[in-house]
């Protein structure tokens, strides 16, 4: 199973720039983006029901062109969609559409893996979002353990917004004081592998420094002076049928790149 995901910063520029197409040559089995700023239909049809694909769409209710996320799903896949859940389930947290979970039955054997497409909150704008932010996080670990204890295989990917380690950002020391990469986020991302999920790009390539997101207004792509934000989790149960993990940072369109995850 190929796995895409991808922060699109507005998935009608991405659909403009041309480059909307180009995740689908890569032929992945679920496609997932975030931050698309736009409701259903508000796109037109080769963006909201591409080809072979059945798609899937959570949308901010507070306001127009803001947070969005969105799951395409090849058909034949679809098939095994039991269950599609939009939201935490709690309203603080749902207002934004920041959160998309489908469930798979993949086996009659097992329960169901959990497909959990995620735009979390970055934290800047003060306090008050930092909190948000934090509160998110905590509701959100909350939720996939509750699925990891239920007997559910849970994979989760999205834009974080949190550089984990100081191989993931290009200036730590810099940005230390700065949320995404504060003691606190960080903490929760150890806390995260400390409760059985796995950073899979880390647990591949150990030592590379790759980047997923770049600042647009300082070029800062230009000169690859990045963090890497944007991650695929699994939970433990799955170590076994990780594949591949891969930033895919020859792609364009958006100021960040995808990131892949191909599982056995």
């Amino acid at each position: 199973m190929k796995l895409i995901s991808w922060n699109v910063n507005g998935l009608r520029a991405v659909h403009k720039k041309g480059a909307f197409n180009s995740i689908f040559e890569i032929d992945p089995d679920i496609i997932c983006l975030q931050e698309t700023k736009a409701h259903p239909e508000q796109l037109p049809d080769e963006v909201r029901s591409p080809v072979g694909y059945q798609s899937y769409f959570d949308h901010s209710k507070v306001k127009k062109g803001y947070s969005g996320v969105a799951i395409y799903i090849k058909n034949e896949l679809n098939q095994k969609v039991s269950k599609v859940e939009y939201g935490l389930g709690k309203a603080e947290f749902d207002q934004e559409g920041r959160f998309l979970a489908v469930f798979l039955d993949v086996s009659p054997e097992t329960k169901s893996i959990v497909l959990i497409n995620c735009y979390f909150p970055n934290g800047g704008g003060g306090e008050t979002r930092l909190d948000f932010k934090m509160k998110f996080y905590a509701e959100f670990l909350k939720y996939i353990n509750k699925l990891k204890k239920s007997g559910h295989s849970v994979i989760f990917c999205g834009d974080v917004n949190t550089a984990h380690n100081e191989i993931d950002l290009s200036r730590p020391k810099e940005n230390e004081k700065h949320t995404g990469f504060l003691k606190t986020e960080r903490e929760w991302i150890d806390e995260v592998i400390k409760d059985g999920y796995i950073d899979t790009f880390r647990f591949i390539h150990p030592e590379t420094i790759k980047y997923s997101w770049w600042d647009m207004k300082t070029f800062a792509r230009d000169r690859n002076i990045g963090w890497r934000i944007d991650y695929f989790f699994v939970s433990d149960d799955l170590k076994n049928k990780i594949k591949k993990a891969e930033i895919l940072d020859n792609i364009m369109g958006s100021d960040h790149c995808p990131v892949l995850l191909e599982l056995k």
